[in-house]
């Protein structure tokens, strides 16, 4: 029992010692940590330069709020709503010129193609003249088709089909 009662002893005092280090490391880093264009730098920084300053700002928003500087207040409010991470906006400047040129790029490639097609393609089939539609007309009146809105109706004035 007492070998256990050690090595939990030994644990504990290790993990006070890394906390104790890290404290002492933070507390060294947050003297140096720069406030000055972070709008601008946030990007490049690495995520344990960030998670320096956030925790640097985290200290500084237990502090009365009048106490703060611009500066300061200006990194708070960055980190906590700037156009960062989910909040970055979806579309740069200049996209719409893009979308449009890109749209009118579809346009003018899909209209060559209809062309090409139209130009190069088979004839059109004979069952699209006018005799085809009129001796269809024709044959459908002849077989009463519709009699009662349709073709064969009294007083029929459409075109058929």
């Amino acid at each position: 029992m007492l070998p256990v009662m050690a090595a939990r002893q030994r644990a504990f005092t290790h993990a006070l010692r890394a906390l104790n280090s890290s404290s002492r490391y933070y507390s060294q880093q947050k003297q140096t940590v720069s406030l000055q264009n972070l709008e601008t730098r946030w990007k490049t920084l690495a995520p344990a330069e960030k998670s320096i300053i956030t925790k640097h700002l985290e200290e500084l928003q237990t502090k009365d709020w009048k106490t703060l500087s611009l500066k300061e207040k200006k990194a708070v409010y960055y980190v906590a709503f700037g156009a960062h991470g989910p909040r970055e906006p979806l579309t740069q400047p200049g996209h719409a010129s893009k979308v449009v040129a890109g749209v009118i790029g579809v346009l003018t490639v899909s209209s060559g193609l209809m062309y090409l097609t139209r130009a190069y393609g088979a004839e059109t089939p004979h069952t699209t003249s006018p005799e085809w539609r009129e001796k269809t007309n024709e044959y459908l009146r002849s077989q009463n088709s519709n009699p009662i809105h349709g073709i064969s109706s009294e007083g029929y004035k459409g075109k058929g089909y």
